[in-house]
């Protein structure tokens, strides 16, 4: 089927994007320096920063969370694709504070080689900035290997966990120490059941026959664990949670955080029927579900399908998590 999208030229989506997103909340976003997308009010000098980089084409992230107590300068590529280490560091030398950066980078290959890169510029400049790699795909690689884990919606823990920390005045070493925490303490899986179709080609990403799924695809169709026919809601469910369980080795009386993050085609009816059998499972197995989001965070275009994250938590972690932040696609009062 032929690519339908509300689109101009595409070597300029990105930047109408950008320049649309920015319109849309002045009063949260500004873009700067070199098509970077920043919090319009900074935070006050003394404070660590939190910068972050990807891909567009997956709104409302990475920029949709440039906010106060999240991220403060979000660094997109074009579409799917890295931006460059030089953007990555301009943004460090922006985010520049009195206090130190904290550089979230999800692991993709293009991500990683750019911050890397950006890694090694602010050292030369002299810039304290300490990065954390979320890598909590179950699917690719096990728990022992996360170089080899693809980053997935995630990222969106340690944001806010994170970035409540740095907004409230703690060193960049807690705020470090902080979001590893979290990073080793959350797991992902996603499903797919319709194919996306790249913006810039109209080329869809994979073929996937109307009555099959495929569990474990990764971020821009990467293939997955195993393609099986099409489940219920509360059976995909079952298949999805019980594998990110058995991952973090979660135990009765722990307490989990959960993300269901549709990828751009499924609708909220189906992630709140897919989020009821979680609670009923995590209740059966008496661990503590406190916290839940649910809808469109980081998704692929019009690919159906979402993907499932937990997270476990302790005291400190939940009360960060429950922290105010305000950003154009994450609001807590």
């Amino acid at each position: 089927m032929a690519m339908k999208k509300f689109i101009n030229n595409p070597d300029n989506i990105v930047q109408e994007l950008l320049e649309g997103f920015v319109g849309a909340f002045p009063k949260q976003v500004k873009m700067v320096g070199s098509r970077l997308i920043a919090r319009t009010n900074p935070k006050p000098a003394g404070k660590v920063t939190v910068v972050t980089l990807g891909g567009s084409g997956h709104e409302p992230a990475l920029s949709g969370f440039v906010g106060e107590g999240l991220i403060d300068i979000s660094v997109p590529g074009e579409i799917f694709a890295a931006p460059g280490a030089p953007k990555c560091f301009e943004a460090m030398k922006l985010a520049n504070n009195g206090a130190g950066t904290l550089f979230v980078v999800l692991n993709h290959e293009g991500d990683k080689m750019a911050a890397n890169m950006a890694m090694t510029m602010a050292a030369k400049e002299g810039l304290n900035v300490k990065k954390v790699l979320t890598s909590e795909d179950i699917s690719n690689a096990p728990r022992n290997d996360p170089e080899n884990r693809r980053g997935l919606i995630g990222a969106l823990f340690v944001y806010k966990i994170a970035g409540a920390a740095a907004e409230e005045g703690q060193s960049l070493d807690k705020v470090h120490a902080l979001a590893e925490k979290v990073a080793d303490n959350m797991a992902t899986i996603s499903v797919a059941v319709t194919t996306a179709t790249h913006p810039s080609t109209g080329q869809p990403f994979f073929e996937l026959p109307d009555d099959e799924m495929e569990v474990g695809m990764g971020q821009h169709g990467e293939a997955g664990t195993g393609r099986m026919k099409l489940k219920s809601a509360d059976e995909t469910a079952g298949i999805m949670l019980e594998q990110l369980l058995n991952d973090l080795s979660v135990k009765e009386g722990e307490e989990l955080l959960v993300i269901l993050n549709g990828t751009g085609a499924t609708t909220l009816m189906e992630l709140f029927i897919i989020h009821r059998k979680i609670a009923q499972i995590l209740a059966d197995k008496k661990v503590r579900l406190v916290g839940s989001k649910i809808g469109e965070f980081l998704t692929v275009q019009e690919q159906g399908g979402f993907q499932m994250s937990i997270a476990r938590v302790d005291k400190e972690m939940l009360r960060l998590w429950e922290a105010p932040c305000n950003s154009p696609y994450l609001v807590t009062h």
